[in-house]
Parts: C-alpha cells; structure tokens; sequence
C-alpha cells in the first residue's frame, strides 16, 4: 500500500511541476510556441513522466482548468443563495479575468472556452428539464446561450469592465428570456 500511495504522490508531483512549468512559460511564451522539451526542462521531469500524464501541453492546461472551473461553477449553482448568485458570479467571473487576459494573449483561449461551455451546457440541461422544448430545441438552444454568455463575459472582462455586473446579468437573462420565448411561441 505505501508504493501504491508513494507512485501516487510522485504523479501528483509531476503534474504539478508541470503545470507550474507551463503557467510560468506562459508568462512570456505562447502555447503554440512551447514545446514539451521546454516544459519537462523547466520542471525538471522526464519526458516520460510528461507522458504517462499528458499527451499534448493543451490536455495539461485542461487538467489544470478543468476541475478548478467546474468547482467554482459547481459552487455557484448548488451552494450559493438564489439571492446572492449575482455577486458570486460577478466574483467568479473578476478572478477569471487574468486567466481569461492571458489564455488570449497566448493562444489558449480556446481551452478556457471549451470548459466553460461545457459547464454552461450542463447547467443549462437541469433548467431545460422542466421545459417543454423538443430535444432538439434543447440542444441547439444551449449552445447558443452557452457560446453567447462566453461572448459577453468575455467582452465585459477583455474591455475592462466597464457596464456593471448588474447590467451584464440583465441583458444575459434577457436573452434567455427572449430566446426561450421565441421557441416556445
């Protein structure tokens, strides 16, 4: 038992040297300008230890992301008060501006986006349910919202945040409003 949990923590390591080695070239290097050589050097791993974990620098940024995202999203719909949601996401949404900032600098952008459509999708989904939308409709439906509230968030915050948070989720929740009444109509 104590090898299993010792090569477990040698992994963890690894993934953390790692990422910490990827972020830090990120600083100063595009992603598409990296190579795996640059970061196993910087973190001073082996290329098989890259390997066992990762099979390109884009599937390390979204093991990195991806469960730090999805627990602020997870948080924000299962643990926080309907009535302080709004200033939970506008919070949420200020700490992920110097993500966001530096994903599109350095050509990443695409990761950020991809995750957090994907949590978008699957909170839109608990709402549909009660809806009387075909599947189809379903579908289609949250991946418009899904990618139009990324667009936005991503406008408000690249710009600098000049609308308030109250006005975004206004003019957010009148979207949805407006599309789903036009497909219920």
């Amino acid at each position: 038992m104590a090898a299993t949990q010792h090569a477990q923590q040698i992994k963890q390591d690894s993934q953390t040297y790692l990422t910490t080695a990827l972020l830090q070239l990120l600083e100063t290097h595009d992603l598409n300008t990296l190579s795996v050589t640059q970061v196993v050097k910087r973190a001073g791993v082996s290329r098989m230890a890259f390997y066992r974990n990762f099979d390109t620098l884009a599937d390390l940024l979204t093991a990195y992301f991806q469960p730090k995202l999805t627990a602020r999203f997870n948080d924000i719909v299962t643990g926080v008060p309907q009535a302080e949601k709004l200033t939970a996401i506008g919070q949420f949404f200020q700490e992920l501006a110097p993500t966001l900032k530096l994903a599109e600098r350095r050509g990443f952008e695409g990761i950020i986006q991809q995750i957090f459509n994907q949590n978008m999708e699957d909170f839109y989904q608990t709402i549909l349910a009660e809806t009387p939308l075909t599947s189809v409709q379903q579908r289609y439906w949250t991946k418009f919202m899904s990618a139009g509230v990324y667009a936005i968030w991503r406008e408000w915050l690249l710009t600098g945040q000049r609308e308030s948070l109250s006005t975004i989720h206004d003019l957010i929740a009148g979207f949805q409003r407006q599309t789903m009444a036009s497909l219920q109509g």
